[in-house]
């Protein structure tokens, strides 16, 4: 048995966002050709007691929840880039898919009453492209696992004193 294929998906590090939300508006714009973060595919929620900010997404289930309940079928994978994909044609809106996501990331569209989500931008993602802060990636989970590991390390290393690897007498 071989290695499932990896695809690349949108991984968020919240603690960098700064909530200045260019990513609703990006997305929106890529989307619906309007600045309005009701149209984008990602939000970020506040969280005004721990002062944060959390931009969520779909995250790509590899088991979609959303998908599983569809009656419709109406949501399928991209065949490139294995991100969730709603067919508009097919959708009722009966909103079991915004029901099923487990991160509140399926909503309705305020203006067609259809389901949507991140559809990764059929591979370009607007918010990674434009984000200020770095915050949001675009990679595959080695990538970003690989990615983690160095900026843990270089946190780690620029904690230390430096120190010559040659005893000094």
């Amino acid at each position: 048995m071989g290695l499932q294929q990896e695809f690349k998906t949108l991984f968020i590090e919240h603690e960098k966002c700064n909530g200045c939300r260019i990513c609703e508006l990006r997305c929106s714009f890529a989307h619906e050709r309007l600045f309005s973060p009701e149209l984008a595919r990602i939000h970020v929620v506040k969280w005004e007691i721990d002062a944060i900010d959390v931009p969520v997404a779909c995250r790509q289930c590899v088991d979609a929840p959303c998908m599983a309940v569809c009656p419709t079928e109406a949501i399928s994978r991209h065949p490139e880039t294995n991100a969730i994909i709603v067919d508009e044609e097919k959708c009722i809106g009966c909103k079991m898919c915004v029901i099923a996501c487990p991160f509140g990331a399926m909503q309705m569209h305020p203006v067609t009453n259809k389901a949507i989500t991140c559809d990764l931008c059929g591979g370009d993602p607007q918010c990674v492209k434009y984000c200020p802060e770095n915050a949001i990636h675009y990679m595959t989970p080695s990538e970003y696992v690989a990615y983690r590991r160095k900026e843990k390390t270089k946190k780690l290393v620029g904690k230390k004193e430096k120190r010559s690897p040659i005893p000094q007498a």
